[in-house]
């Protein structure tokens, strides 16, 4: 396994692959590695002859207000879990690297932005779709893998691969759970035992809403509003949003028609989680 930390340097070390016609996946990630970014590794494995894992916590998608400084850097742990998935290159660039001197562009997806998480990170959603097309460039895949735990980011992310006519597939993988539930997040780390247990009232909620749905209810207002209270109900927390939306187009519902995202993000403790599921009408 190699690793990289220039732009020049993993180009040059993946041009033989290329010239090969190897298939080449790449998984972008912040680090902090768990199951989850396991099983996009395990995928990305499955289908890519070259696997690359990108590893950079990057500033421009944390508000001013949010954890970057703090944000957890186990530079050691994660190159050992690479290792473990049979990555073939992992590229940890520095911030300056990414970054230089003098840039200005950004890379926007309107519309798509604006509603669940866009709504209360104000700009958030630009440094990913910034720092997503820069890897885009950078590693030229065939394929990237992204986590369905982040749904919104998925939509944004396909639609921007869309307009700039970007020669990749994108991967979504499920959402991999603790055995009691619990999305795994990089940020559960900064939960107390006390704030778990608190927080699987987000994974309960949802499968209370998936089971409900199932037996006939329809009435997003009345779904959201019962969502709300059993996470308010469970102890002290901050809900940003408990909504449901149309999983392509991510514009709200008002009653379960077709394929729909239940989405939530909710402040427990230090952490700001979020959890989703998706469901038939």
């Amino acid at each position: 396994m190699r690793k990289i930390e220039t732009i020049h340097d993993l180009r040059s070390g993946l041009a033989p692959a290329r010239r090969a016609g190897r298939t080449i996946g790449l998984v972008p990630t912040m680090g902090a590695l768990h199951e989850g970014h396991r099983s996009l590794m395990r995928i990305a494995r499955q289908q890519c002859q070259e696997v690359v894992v990108s590893i950079f916590v990057n500033p421009t998608q944390f508000g001013p207000n949010e954890d970057y400084q703090r944000y957890p850097r186990p530079a050691e742990a994660d190159l050992a879990c690479c290792a473990d998935e049979r990555v073939d290159t992992v590229f940890m660039p520095s911030v300056e690297e990414m970054y230089p001197v003098g840039e200005t562009t950004r890379v926007a997806v309107t519309r798509l932005t604006e509603g669940l998480c866009g709504r209360f990170r104000p700009g958030h959603f630009d440094g990913v779709t910034t720092v997503v097309a820069k890897l885009f460039n950078i590693v030229q895949p065939d394929r990237a893998y992204f986590g369905q735990k982040d749904a919104q980011q998925v939509v944004v992310i396909r639609q921007m691969v869309r307009d700039l006519c970007f020669p990749l597939e994108i991967v979504t993988c499920p959402i991999i759970r603790e055995p009691d539930g619990l999305a795994m997040s990089s940020r559960n780390m900064y939960l107390s035992p006390a704030d778990r247990k608190q927080a699987l009232s987000l994974s309960g909620a949802l499968r209370w809403a998936q089971q409900t749905i199932a037996a006939g209810q329809r009435d997003v207002a009345a779904l959201v509003a019962e969502m709300r209270e059993q996470i308010a109900s469970s102890g002290r927390c901050r809900i940003d949003y408990v909504e449901i939306v149309d999983a392509d187009s991510l514009v709200p519902k008002t009653t379960i028609t077709g394929r729909c995202l239940i989405a939530l993000a909710v402040h427990i403790g230090p952490a700001r989680l979020i959890d989703n599921v998706v469901v038939e009408g």
